[in-house]
C-alpha cells in the first residue's frame, strides 16, 4: 500500500483527523437520508440545519456564557424543532396538495437560500469560534490527539450507535422502516404516519444541529459552514446507498478518513476531489452504492 511509504504516526495521525471528519459527515448523512427514505425529499436546505445548530451553540456559550454542553443540547432541540416547524408549516401542507418533487427540491434550494442569508443577517460574515480549547491534546501512543477531536469522534459515534439501535430495536424505529418501505401501505395498517414523520424530523435535525456544532468547534462558525459541508455529505449518502442510514454511517465515516489521507498524496486543497472520484468508481461497480438495496431504511 502507498500508505506504508509513510510513518505510522503519520498514518494514525491523519487517521484520528478522519474519524473526526468522518463523524461529522455520518451524522449530516444519517439525517439527511432518514428524510429521503421515508418522504422521498432531497432536501437541499439540510447544509442550513447544521449551520443554525452551530450558531445556537454560539448563542449559548459565546454570546450567553453558559459550558458549551448546554450549547450542544440547545442546538440539538432547537434545530429539532426548526425540523417540526418547517414540517408543521412546508411540506405537509405542500404533500396534501399534491406537490410533485421538482416543486419541494425548489422549495429546499428556497429554503436554503433563506435560512443562510437570515443567519449572516443576524450573525454577519466574519469568523466566529465557540469557546473550546482548540490547542488542547491528549497523548496516547505518541499520538496528539486534541480533545476537542476526541470528543467529536466518541459523542459523534455514541450517537450514531444509539440512532442505529433505535431504529432496529424501538417500535418508532420499525414503523419508521414500514413508512420507507411503502408509506401508504403503513397508513392503511394503522400507523400514525404523521406522527412517524414528525420523529424523522426531530431526528434528522437533531443530528444536523449536533453535527453544526461539532464542524463549528473543530473548525470556526460562518455562514457556509454547513453549505460546504452539503456535498461531502451528500456523497456519504449516495455512497452509502440512498435511504440507507447503515449505509450513510458507513459512508460518511470512510469518506472522512480517505480523505484526510489522501493528503498524503495530494494537496488539501484537493482532498474533497478524491472523495468524489472514489464516490464515482464505488457507483460504476456498486450502483446502489456500499449497502445499497432497493428502497430500505
Amino acid at each position: 500500500m502507498l500508505l506504508m511509504l509513510h510513518d505510522l504516526q503519520s498514518v494514525s495521525q491523519r487517521g484520528i483527523n478522519g474519524l473526526s471528519l468522518g463523524a461529522i459527515y455520518a451524522l449530516g448523512a444519517v439525517g439527511l437520508t432518514l428524510v429521503y427514505g421515508i418522504l422521498k425529499l432531497v432536501n437541499f436546505a439540510h447544509g442550513e440545519f447544521l449551520t443554525f445548530g452551530a450558531y445556537m451553540a454560539y448563542l449559548v456559550n459565546v454570546t450567553w456564557g453558559v459550558p458549551l454542553i448546554f450549547g450542544i443540547l440547545f442546538a440539538i432541540a432547537t434545530t429539532a424543532l426548526l425540523g417540526v416547524a418547517l414540517e408543521k408549516l412546508m411540506w405537509a401542507p405542500m404533500r396534501g396538495r399534491g406537490a410533485g418533487m421538482l416543486q419541494l427540491v425548489l422549495m429546499t434550494i428556497g429554503l436554503s437560500f433563506l435560512l443562510r442569508y437570515g443567519i449572516q443577517f443576524v450573525w454577519g460574515t466574519e469568523l466566529r469560534q465557540l469557546d473550546v480549547n482548540v490547542t488542547d491534546t491528549v497523548n496516547f501512543l505518541d499520538l496528539r490527539i486534541g480533545r476537542t477531536q476526541l470528543i467529536v469522534v466518541v459523542v459523534g459515534f455514541v450517537t450514531l450507535v444509539a440512532t442505529g439501535l433505535m431504529l432496529r430495536m424501538t417500535l418508532l424505529g420499525k414503523r419508521m422502516r414500514a413508512l420507507s418501505d411503502d408509506l401508504e401501505l403503513a397508513e392503511a395498517s394503522g400507523i400514525d404516519t404523521s406522527r412517524v414523520i414528525l420523529w424523522t424530523w426531530i431526528f434528522a435535525a437533531g443530528l444536523a444541529g449536533l453535527a453544526g456544532v461539532f464542524a463549528g468547534a473543530v473548525t470556526q462558525l460562518q455562514p457556509e459552514l454547513g453549505f460546504e459541508l452539503l456535498l461531502p455529505i451528500f456523497a456519504a449518502v449516495i455512497l452509502g446507498g440512498i435511504g440507507n442510514p447503515f449505509g450513510a454511517l458507513a459512508a460518511g465515516v470512510l469518506l472522512g478518513i480517505v480523505i484526510e489521507w489522501s493528503t498524503f498524496f495530494v494537496t488539501p486543497g484537493l482532498k474533497l476531489a478524491v472523495g468524489f472520484v472514489i464516490l464515482i468508481i464505488v457507483l460504476i461497480i456498486r450502483p446502489e452504492g456500499i449497502l445499497g438495496r432497493a428502497r430500505t431504511v
